[in-house]
């Protein structure tokens, strides 16, 4: 979705050392909603939804005329707190004297993780900001870059995809279109802290930028996918020997969409399948996209006109040595997932790459290393009377995207949530 406000820093809590599990004493907890920036003419507050969650429980309050929602018999402990609605282009307009800006209207999120509730919490609400986004028409809608092992046991990367979807309800031309993959660099290159005091908060930091190409329309009709992978081919492996396939799980990948060719030869290609063009890389000769097995795999989209050779490179902060990665305009961010890595202690949100107004939260695969085969997608929002399928897009990953081992490219669970 396009980003349309400036800067907020995304909150932390440390509570690493906190332990609640002898707590039984509930509390009353309030959160008041902070309005977005872009807010300059009105106010949304009363009637909206706010959801404390803890591991699998969830509680949902409703929002009043201040903004406040009142959470009663909370039992004291490490929540994240989230927040999402949508709003017309009418009222777009009417909160923020902008218009014209999508014909799909525009959607209020805001997310706090690892926040606490105490039994010693004072009595004043916990403040949950906001950010506005107008919606995009294409969409980030699948990553699968966990990878896999065959029957033996031995690990496989060649079959690792992304997926785009058109939710608009017209054809949508793609040609051109960026695909950036963020530094994966551990420890990380920047923090959010470092990149707002470098850049003031306005560039995102990627490794790798990918383009469609530009030499013909490309065009995405409503309700279909675009398949980008590394390896246009049947991954599943059949072993003429044994009668069977060596990866029976992996995925079938020969009709994707674009492939972004191995000039190394160490990955099959399809010679029927187009091209997916390397437009920036961060260190070397690299044209596979390289998505990273366990995270952290950030993707963001973008479009500009502007010669992306031009932009600024930079090292990781404070160092004058190394990988040089590309500084892309956040204002130009059409949509991006933050897909943090997953670890023994669980997930470091101190990881993040995104600002909250590109993606208000993260989400994350089971697995810590990778090699898990599971797939990262959007959840179904609705469906049109037509079958077509509208995918969540709240600007909040941790509510629009679950994880499957078994979910294939072009298909999603039409369960609606």
């Amino acid at each position: 979705m396009k980003k349309i406000l400036l800067p907020l820093l995304f909150a932390f809590t440390l509570t690493a050392c906190i332990d609640y599990s002898d707590v039984t004493q509930e509390v009353t907890a309030k959160v008041k909603l902070q309005m977005p920036a872009d807010f300059t003419e009105g106010t949304d507050f009363a009637g909206h939804n706010v959801v404390l969650k803890l591991g699998d429980k969830t509680l949902t309050a409703t929002t009043d005329e201040n903004g406040i929602a009142t959470f009663k018999g909370v039992v004291p402990d490490v929540y994240s707190i989230s927040t999402s609605w949508d709003i017309s282009n009418e009222l777009f307009a009417a909160l923020t004297g902008k218009s014209g800006l999508s014909m799909r209207g525009a959607v209020v999120s805001g997310a706090l993780n690892d926040q606490v509730i105490a039994e010693n919490s004072t009595n004043e609400p916990i403040l949950l900001p906001t950010n506005v986004a107008v919606k995009g028409d294409i969409i980030i809608s699948k990553i699968a870059s966990a990878g896999s092992k065959d029957i033996n046991n031995r690990t496989y990367l060649a079959g690792k995809y992304l997926e785009l979807y058109n939710q608009a309800d017209e054809s949508v031309d793609i040609s051109g279109l960026y695909i950036g993959l963020l530094e994966s660099s551990s420890p990380q290159a920047f923090t959010l802290e470092q990149l707002q005091s470098s850049f003031g908060g306005d560039k995102v930091i990627c490794k790798q930028i990918f383009q469609i190409p530009t030499d013909k329309t490309y065009e995405v009709a409503p309700g279909a996918s675009v398949l980008l992978t590394n390896s246009a081919i049947d991954h599943r492996g059949w072993d003429e020997r044994a009668g069977k396939f060596i990866r029976p799980n992996e995925t079938i990948l020969t009709d994707a969409d674009f492939e972004a060719k191995d000039a190394m030869g160490t990955l099959i290609n399809n010679p029927n399948t187009p091209e997916l063009l390397t437009a920036a890389t961060s260190s070397g000769n690299t044209a596979t996209m390289n998505l990273v097995q366990g995270g952290p795999c950030g993707i963001i989209i973008f479009r500009t006109d502007e010669n992306i050779d031009d932009w600024e490179r930079t090292y990781a902060y404070g160092k004058t040595t190394g990988a040089k990665y590309v500084t892309v305009p956040k204002q130009l961010i059409l949509d991006g997932v933050d897909y943090i890595k997953n670890k023994a202690t669980g997930v470091d949100v101190t990881t993040k790459r995104l600002f909250a107004d590109i993606d208000a939260s993260y989400i994350n695969i089971t697995s810590i290393n990778g090699w898990s085969l599971e797939v990262v997608y959007r959840r179904t929002a609705s469906v049109t009377p037509d079958g077509r399928i509208i995918l969540k897009d709240t600007n909040n990953s941790l509510n629009d995207f679950k994880v499957s081992t078994t979910i294939k490219p072009r298909e999603y669970d039409t369960t609606v949530e």
